[in-house]
Parts: structure tokens; C-alpha cells; sequence
């Protein structure tokens, strides 16, 4: 009998959430948002682009805001432009590729500023060349920026998150994460690595009872950052960054679960799930998406 009642209120509790997550979007963000003013956030790619905003966006709301970035000129714009708005920024440079600088760099900021309860892992490289293109160097670096480094970054902030039983670990991928595409073959199955992270560090969590931690993975169509310029669709224009950096920070102030941008990328996620395979290349071809890459600038591997 308690088996059977248990299936019972996890089936009760399944059509819950499923009312809620068509109901809730309507609620206006004002009365369903949290307050994350006085808490330490944590940005990594804070140099440029979507980190940039990010961090910015963060300060807006009122957080204290650690800029992580390889480009040590371009972090430290992103911090003074946030003092100039009379927010509070911390710039360090960090490669992400190297682990032990990963783990170094997390006391340090412990130390100095004080235990991050947001982590926004964003940073990403790519380098959009056919597989056989690839050397095996920028495949291990892409690997190690888009998907790697989470693992260092969490393993490093959230046992301070457990024992406060508080945070916010946000992993921005990618569209890319939801289906795959040529000349991205690299960045591609990073991004998935990367939205499997977070959803299973999601379970886990969950499955511990850890419910003051929450998770949110973003996944944009392509944006107009630096990261993918010359790259362009025939028929999806691409996203603003200040669009996505947008969406990502509501949905840290609302503890959504996936944002995907456009939100209407997301019925096209359902119904690949029904095509055969060689329907899905066809719309492929069909939304002109194999072309995306053609002008893409690819005389080195870019990151943001």
C-alpha cells in the first residue's frame, strides 16, 4: 500500500507541474521574481559579449560580482563599467582550460570577496571547422571551456551553497545542445555535455533534498557576439546579446529551469523528437542551416 501511494502522489504531482509551467510564464516577472540583492555572483567569459551583460545585469540586481575571464583587458572594462554604475565587480583572469588555476582562482575569491551563491558558468569557445579540420588541440580546448570547467566551478562553490542551503548555478549552452549541426561538431557535443550536466546535477540535487540550490540551463539560438561573427541563417535572424542576457537573468530571479531563446525554439525541440532522422536533416537543409557556417571567420579558435 505505500508503494502504491506513492506512485500515486508522484503521478498527482507530475500533472501539478506540468499546470504549473503552462500557467506560471503568464504571471508577470514582478511578482515572481526573488530577491538576489547582496549576494555574490560569480560570471565566468565576463570579458565580452553575453558574459558581459551578464555581469552587468547581475549588478543591476544588486549583486556583488566576480568577472572571470582569459582576457584580462576585457574583464577589467566589464568591472569598470560596472563601478561606473556604482556597482561592486571583482576582476580575475583565469584560464579555464587549466583545472588546478580553476581550483587556485576559487580559494582566492573565497578569501577576498566572500562564498558565491550564483554561478553563471558562460564562457565558451568555438571553433567552427568540419571534424577533420579540427586539431585535436581545439577539440580538447573546446572541451575544456564549454563543459570541463563546470564540473571545477561547481565542485569549487557549491559545498559553500550546500552549507547554506542557498544558490544558483546557472550553465549557459546552447541550441547547439539540443541538436547537432556541421561544421560544429566540436561545439556541438560540448553543448550537450553541458545541458546533460545540468540536468542531471539538477536531479542529483534534487534527489538529495537540497532545494535551497537551484539550476538553470540557457539555451540561445545563435547570437550576434563576436563568438559566431559572419555567421548567419537564411530565415532565423539572429539574437541580440542583450535579448539573452536578459532572459537568462529572469529566469534566475524566477528559478526556471531551461530558457530557451526564442521561446518558440522550444516546439521546434518537441517535434524533432517525432521526426525520422532523415527528416530532421532535411529541415536542416530546409531552414538553411547548413549554410549557417559558410562566412563564419575562422582564423582562430574564438571565445567569450
Amino acid at each position: 500500500m505505500g508503494a502504491f501511494t506513492d506512485v500515486a502522489y508522484n503521478v498527482v504531482m507530475i500533472f501539478y507541474y506540468i499546470i504549473k509551467a503552462v500557467v506560471v510564464p503568464w504571471i508577470p516577472i514582478k511578482y515572481r521574481s526573488k530577491d538576489i540583492s547582496g549576494q555574490i555572483a560569480l560570471v565566468t567569459g565576463a570579458g565580452g559579449g553575453i558574459g558581459r551583460l551578464l555581469a552587468i545585469g547581475l549588478s543591476n540586481e544588486g549583486c556583488k560580482v566576480v568577472c572571470w575571464d582569459v582576457a584580462k583587458q576585457a574583464n577589467e572594462e566589464t568591472v569598470r563599467l560596472i563601478h561606473m554604475s556604482k556597482g561592486q565587480a571583482f576582476a580575475y583572469q583565469v584560464d579555464l582550460s587549466k583545472r588546478e588555476e580553476v581550483y587556485q582562482m576559487a580559494q582566492r575569491v573565497k578569501r577576498e570577496v566572500g562564498k558565491v551563491s550564483i554561478l553563471v558558468n558562460n564562457a565558451g569557445v568555438v571553433s567552427g571547422k568540419v571534424l577533420l579540420d579540427c586539431s585535436d588541440e581545439q577539440i580538447q580546448r573546446t572541451f575544456d571551456v564549454n563543459v570541463l570547467a563546470h564540473f571545477w566551478t561547481v565542485k569549487s562553490f557549491l559545498p559553500d551553497m550546500i552549507m547554506q542551503d542557498m544558490g544558483h548555478i546557472v550553465t549557459v549552452a546552447s541550441l547547439a545542445g539540443l541538436t547537432g549541426s556541421d561544421r560544429l561538431v566540436d561545439y556541438c557535443s560540448s553543448k550537450f555535455a553541458a545541458v546533460g550536466f545540468d540536468e542531471s546535477l539538477r536531479t542529483e540535487l534534487a534527489i538529495d533534498g537540497r532545494k535551497g540550490i537551484k539550476t538553470t540551463v540557457v539555451c540561445p539560438y545563435l547570437v550576434n557576439t563576436p563568438l559566431f561573427a559572419g555567421a548567419k541563417s537564411k530565415f532565423l535572424p539572429a539574437l541580440e546579446p542583450e535579448d539573452v542576457a536578459q532572459a537568462a537573468i529572469n529566469s534566475i530571479l524566477t528559478d526556471e529551469e531551461m530558457c530557451v531563446v526564442p521561446r518558440y525554439i522550444s516546439c521546434l525541440m518537441i517535434l524533432k523528437r517525432f521526426l525520422p532522422v532523415k527528416a530532421q536533416i532535411a529541415s536542416h537543409r530546409a531552414l538553411g542551416l547548413g549554410e549557417m557556417m559558410n562566412n563564419f571567420e575562422v582564423a582562430k579558435p574564438k571565445h567569450n
